[in-house]
């Protein structure tokens, strides 16, 4: 009976046994773990305390020359060399196998990159202009765009350049030059005026013996258009004379030949231009003589 009873009470006696020292061992752990968490904290304080005093005195037991840190370093290569390597860095994603073949001038002539066309005239140039794009656009016309070529003409771009600074300062030019050819009709009006003043009494005996307003006024014109005319002249010869040591010059310095020249038809563009200015800024004096009274002009002393 005994050894039966013992039988059955065996399993609850070895669970309470086991819950009584799953207790205890929790108890056990969590007192434990408190007093290791307090002799951390504690431990991790006074360490903390030691390292911030060691460092007061680390940073007071050391001191720094900053001159003799600064020439302490030096590098063997100037300014140049420094600034080289810098850009070497810079553009050290670039440096690579096939860019430095390009660079170094390699091509493949089954795919060249680019291909350069060196005419030997400007009428060569541009008949290979044409040709190009012809070719593109051809090739635009049947769909094939990534077959067009693309090109640069340096010399162009060049040539344009020079064309548009010359044509600035030919405008420029222009600009002076017609200030100049206004201001010397203001002075040929004036030199016409003064003169009509001082022939008051020519002008009274041609009217007397019979010359009519418009004689008068043609003879003041006459005036005007030979002066414009000598003028013109003498520019032009003055412009042809000068230019023959002009292009001695030219060539034997530069080899360019006819650097200065000026055409025939533009020399008489521009003596009639003087001509036209002239007659023109003399047109009022004359107007202005011939409504002279002639009693009044014959008084005139």
């Amino acid at each position: 009976m005994t050894d039966y009873v013992q039988k059955q009470l065996a399993p609850y006696l070895q669970q309470a046994l086991d819950q009584v020292i799953k207790s205890i061992s929790d108890q056990i752990v969590a007192t434990v773990s408190d007093q290791l968490k307090a002799g951390a904290a504690g431990l991790m304080d006074q360490m903390a305390t030691q390292m911030s005093s060691s460092f007061a005195n680390l940073a007071s037991a050391m001191r720094v020359d900053a001159s003799a840190f600064a020439h302490a370093i030096h590098f063997n290569m100037d300014a140049e060399d420094l600034s080289s390597l810098m850009m070497s860095y810079a553009k050290a994603s670039k440096l690579t196998y096939d860019n430095n073949l390009t660079t170094l001038g390699y091509a493949d002539e089954a795919d060249p990159i680019s291909v350069k066309i060196f005419p030997r005239d400007f009428e060569a140039k541009e008949r290979v202009l044409d040709h190009i794009d012809a070719y593109n656009k051809q090739v635009k016309a049947s769909g094939h765009d990534e077959q067009a070529i693309s090109y640069t003409d340096y010399m162009g771009i060049i040539m344009g350049s020079v064309t548009d600074i010359v044509n600035t300062i030919s405008l420029v030019l222009i600009a002076f030059v017609s200030i100049s050819l206004v201001v010397s009709s203001i002075m040929i009006g004036i030199i016409t005026y003064i003169s009509v003043l001082e022939r008051k009494k020519e002008i009274g005996i041609l009217r007397a013996i019979g010359a009519s307003k418009r004689n008068v006024a043609n003879v003041f014109n006459a005036e005007t258009f030979i002066e414009g005319l000598i003028a013109g002249v003498f520019a032009i010869v003055v412009v042809v004379a000068v230019s023959f040591p002009v292009n001695a010059w030219a060539l034997a310095a530069k080899q360019v030949p006819n650097l200065m020249s000026l055409p025939v038809q533009d020399g008489l563009v521009l003596i009639a231009i003087s001509v036209l200015l002239t007659v023109v800024a003399g047109l009022l004096p004359a107007r202005s003589a011939s409504k002279k009274d002639p009693v009044e002009a014959l008084r005139s002393e």
